[in-house]
């Protein structure tokens, strides 16, 4: 396993404390992570993504789906039935209980889940603040007389 000293960023940077401990997460949690259930990441607009995990042998009742501090947190524990009344030839099909995270960026959010034909789908989008997004700044003339902002004139109050 590799390790990464971040300290250098820690010093010349202020703010991005959550990059590093992402970072550092990501390099610590690649071996020991499951890939039970399987799912697919994709890009289905400009700032819409969709979240698509294979859950067969689940129903609806059995999934859980849970967002707390950035972090999507799916879930699934299968209903006791009563196996032992059932005698197997084979049984490929996995439904031990999984839990799988996701963790989101600042102003994602999830939109919507759906469940059909074994799959679960979650719908996220990026919701950017009306503060984060560009503005265009109007540049005064030296021709035009320049008002400063929260200064009456006084003879309009005369």
């Amino acid at each position: 396993m590799r390790s990464f000293d971040f300290a250098p960023l820690y010093r010349s940077t202020v703010g991005f404390d959550q990059l590093a401990n992402m970072m550092d997460r990501v390099l610590s949690n690649e071996v020991g992570q499951s890939s039970y259930p399987p799912y697919n990441i994709e890009k289905t607009a400009e700032d819409a993504y969709r979240i698509s995990i294979a859950v067969a042998g689940f129903s609806a009742d059995d999934l859980s789906i849970e967002v707390k501090e950035n972090a999507l947190v799916v879930t699934a524990r299968k209903a006791d039935d009563d196996d032992d009344s059932k005698t197997y030839l084979h049984r490929g099909i996995a439904t031990r209980a999984f839990e799988r995270r996701f963790h989101l960026a600042d102003h994602v959010r999830v939109t919507g889940a759906s469940h059909a034909d074994g799959m679960l789908h979650i719908d996220l989008e990026r919701e950017i603040p009306e503060a984060l997004k560009p503005r265009r700044i109007q540049i005064a003339r030296a021709d035009q007389p320049q008002i400063e902002k929260d200064v009456v004139d006084a003879k309009a109050v005369n």
